[in-house]
C-alpha cells in the first residue's frame, strides 16, 4: 500500500511544522511524498513510514522521534511541545540522514515531514482509515463487547460464517483471520492500535473477505482512544458489562459507556456497502443478553432493531445463585424478539441445549408488524464446547450471522457440531493424570462467577485455583477475586500473573486478603507462591483423583510482564511440562 502524502493529509486535524516542532510551514513541498507503511513503534519503521510518536505512561512517544527518522520514516505525527534537547536530537538525525543521501544514492533525500495534532493517538483512526482506502465500506462489519465472552463469540461468528460458505476474517485477543486460516494474535491487547486494525481489515479485502468480525474492547470503542473509531459496524453484540477496567474509564457509568459506542456507531452510516465490487444494503440491528440490566441501556443507545437472547438464568452467574442470594432477572422488555435456550447440559468436552426462536431467522424487514406472532421454532444445539456459558455465546454467535447474512437459525444450528473452542478457553489438557486441568482465561469476579458454579455442580474431589491479578489495573477487583474463588474452591493458589511495575508479592496479598475474608488460611488452603511455574508444579504435587485444577488468567497469552522485563510463557506448554515432569503420561498406558 502506498499514499501520497496529498491523499491522506484531509483525512485528520494538524498542523505542518518544521524539525522544531513548532515552526508553521506550507504544504506545498510535502504532497508528494509517498508514505508506504504506518507505525507507532520506532522499531518497526522503515523507509517510507509515517512514525505515530503517541504519549506512553512512562515515556513519551516523541522522545523516539530522532530513532524513527534514522530508521527512514518520511513522516512524523506528533502531539505537544519538543524540548529543546529533543530538537537538537532530532536536527541531527535529518542532517545525517541529508548528508548520508548525498553520498549513498541508495538511501532516500527525502526529508521527513513534520504534523502537530491535538491528540496523536485520536489522530491514528483516521489517518489509517484514508491509507488503507476506508476498507470496512466494503465489508459486511459485526462487532462484539462485552466484559467476557467477546473472543470466543468472535470465534463462533467467524466459524459459522465459514462453515456456512462466507468468505470471512476476524480479530479478537486470541487469534485473527485475515480471509485464511486463524493465527495467534501476538498483540497483548483485545483491540489492536487503529493501524492495525485498518491493515487487517484492508488484507481481508484484499483476500476476498465480504465479512469482518472484531472484538471491540472498551478501550478499543473509547472515544479517547478511539482504535475502532472509524470503522464502520453493521451488527453490534452485547455480552454483559461487569466492574473491570476502572483503572482507565475511572467509573462503572463510564465503562458502559464507552462499550456502548459500538451500538451508537450502528446509527452514524447508511449501511450501504460495497461488496465484490457493487452498493449492497447490509441489514443492520443489534444483538443483547437479556439477562444483564444493562441490556436496555445498550439497546436505547441505537435506533436500530435489537434482537435478545437468555438462558432464563440456567447458564453462568445466575444459576449458582439460590435462596437469598438468588436476584431476579431483569424484565424482557415489551416488543423484543428474543431467542431463549434451554435443557442446558454441559459435561467436560461439550453442551447441548434447544433454543425456542423468534422467528425462523434474526432478520428484520421494513413491512413486519411487530404485533403480529411470529412463527418460533424448538431448535437442538449441540457443540463440542465445555462449559455452561458458551450457551450465550453460541446463541449471540447464531444471531449475529443470521441477522447480517438472512441464514435460517435452522441451518445454523446443523453447524454447530463443527466448531471448535478458542485456544485457553476452558481449554483441557488431558496427560494421563488422575486429576482434571483447565486452562481459562478467566480473571475478573464476573467471570469467576461464571465458570466456577458449574465445575462445583460436577466436581467429586476439590477444585484448585491458580490465578493472579494484572499489576497497574483495577484495585477493587483484586480483594473480589479471592473471596469469590475461596467461596467456590477448595484451594486457592495465588501466582504472577502480569505484575508489571507493581510489587508482585505485595499485589498477591491483596487477591490473598478476600480469601482469607472468606475462611481460607495460609499455608493450608490458601498459597501464595509468585513464581507461575514453580506455583503450578506444586499444585499439581497437592492433586489427586477427582480433583479439578484450573489455571485461570493467562491463557493463550505468551508472556508474563514485569517491571524490569518481559518473560516469555505459554500456560498450555507449561502444564504440559509440568504433567511430563510427573511422569505423565504412564509408560503403557
Amino acid at each position: 500500500m502506498q499514499k501520497k502524502l496529498s491523499e491522506i493529509l484531509s483525512s485528520f486535524e494538524h498542523e505542518s511544522v518544521a524539525a522544531d516542532g513548532k515552526t508553521s510551514v506550507p504544504e506545498t513541498d510535502i504532497g508528494d511524498i509517498v508514505i508506504n507503511s504506518l507505525a507507532f513503534d520506532s522499531r518497526d519503521v522503515t523507509q517510507g513510514s509515517l512514525f505515530f510518536a503517541l504519549p506512553g505512561t512512562h515515556i513519551n512517544g516523541t522522545a523516539f522521534i530522532p530513532a524513527a527518522i534514522a530508521n527512514g520514516a518520511d513522516a512524523v505525527v506528533f502531539e505537544g511541545e519538543i524540548d529543546h534537547g529533543l530538537q537538537t536530537e532530532i536536527a541531527k538525525a535529518v542532517t545525517k540522514r541529508a548528508i548520508t543521501a548525498e553520498l549513498d544514492s541508495a538511501v532516500c533525500g527525502t526529508l521527513p515531514a513534520f504534523f502537530r495534532v491535538p491528540d496523536t493517538r485520536f489522530s491514528m483512526a483516521p489517518l489509517s482509515d484514508a491509507f488503507y482506502d476506508s476498507p470496512s465500506k466494503k465489508l459486511a462489519v459485526i462487532g462484539v463487547t462485552g466484559t467476557e465472552g467477546k473472543s470466543s463469540t468472535v470465534a463462533f461468528i467467524w466459524q459459522l460464517l465459514r462453515l456456512a460458505g462466507k468468505k470471512a476474517g476476524f480479530i479478537s485477543t486470541v487469534q485473527y483471520s485475515l480471509g485464511g486460516p486463524a493465527l495467534a494474535n501476538p498483540q497483548h491487547q483485545t483491540t489492536p492500535e487503529a493501524p492495525i486494525v485498518q491493515h487487517h481489515l484492508h488484507a481481508m479485502l484484499e483476500n476476498g473477505c465480504e465479512y469482518a468480525v472484531v472484538e471491540a474492547s472498551s478501550h478499543g470503542l473509547s472515544r479517547k482512544l478511539n482504535r475502532l473509531g472509524t470503522v464502520l459496524f453493521d451488527c453490534g453484540i452485547f455480552m454483559n458489562v461487569t466492574l473491570e477496567h476502572l483503572e482507565f474509564h475511572k467509573t462503572f457509568e463510564q465503562y458502559r459507556s464507552d462499550k456502548a459506542n459500538l451500538f451508537r456507531a450502528l446509527d452514524m452510516h447508511d449501511h450501504i456497502k460495497l461488496i465484490g465490487g457493487r452498493p449492497v444494503r447490509i441489514p443492520s440491528a443489534g444483538v443483547v443478553n437479556l439477562e444483564d440490566p444493562s441490556a436496555v441501556y445498550f439497546m436505547g443507545c441505537t435506533k436500530k432493531p435489537v434482537y435478545g437472547f437468555t438462558t432464563e438464568g440456567q447458564a453462568g452467574k445466575a444459576a449458582a445463585e439460590t435462596g437469598e442470594n438468588a436476584k431476579p432477572l431483569p424484565p424482557v422488555p415489551d416488543g423484543i424478539r428474543f431467542m431463549t435456550a434451554r435443557n442446558i447440559a454441559s459435561a467436560r468436552f461439550g453442551i447441548s441445549f434447544t433454543i425456542d426462536t423468534d422467528g425462523t431467522a434474526a432478520i428484520f424487514r421494513p413491512d413486519d408488524d411487530p404485533a403480529l406472532p411470529r412463527e418460533h421454532s424448538i431448535i437442538h444445539i449441540q457443540a463440542p464446547l465445555p462449559g455452561a456459558f458458551n450457551a450465550y455465546n453460541i446463541m449471540a454467535a447464531m444471531i449475529g450471522v443470521s441477522s447480517i447474512s438472512g441464514i435460517s437459525f435452522e441451518k445454523l444450528a446443523a453447524l454447530t457440531p463443527e466448531l471448535t473452542p478458542v485456544k485457553g478457553r476452558m481449554t483441557v489438557i488431558d496427560k494421563g493424570q488422575p486429576f482434571e486441568v483447565i486452562v481459562d482465561y478467566a480473571h475478573t469476579p464476573s467471570s469467576f462467577e461464571t465458570i466456577f458454579p458449574p465445575l462445583r455442580k460436577r466436581c467429586t474431589g476439590r477444585i484448585f485455583a491458580l490465578f493472579g491479578s494484572g499489576g497497574e489495573r483495577d484495585l477493587k477487583k483484586r480483594p473480589l477475586q479471592g473471596e469469590i474463588a475461596a467461596r467456590f474452591c477448595d484451594v486457592v493458589v495465588l501466582a504472577d500473573e502480569d505484575p508489571r511495575g507493581e510489587d508482585p508479592l505485595t499485589l498477591l496479598k491483596m487477591i490473598a486478603a478476600g480469601a482469607i475474608r472468606n475462611g481460607k488460611k495460609e499455608g493450608t488452603d490458601l498459597f501464595i507462591i509468585p513464581d507461575r511455574k514453580q506455583a503450578i508444579r506444586e499444585t499439581f504435587r497437592m492433586a489427586r483423583q477427582d480433583d479439578i485444577v484450573l489455571l485461570l488468567g493467562k491463557s493463550h497469552e505468551n508472556s508474563i510482564i514485569y517491571k524490569d522485563f518481559v518473560m516469555p510463557y505459554d500456560e498450555i506448554a507449561e502444564a504440559e511440562r509440568a504433567l511430563t515432569e510427573m511422569g505423565y503420561p504412564v509408560a503403557g498406558e
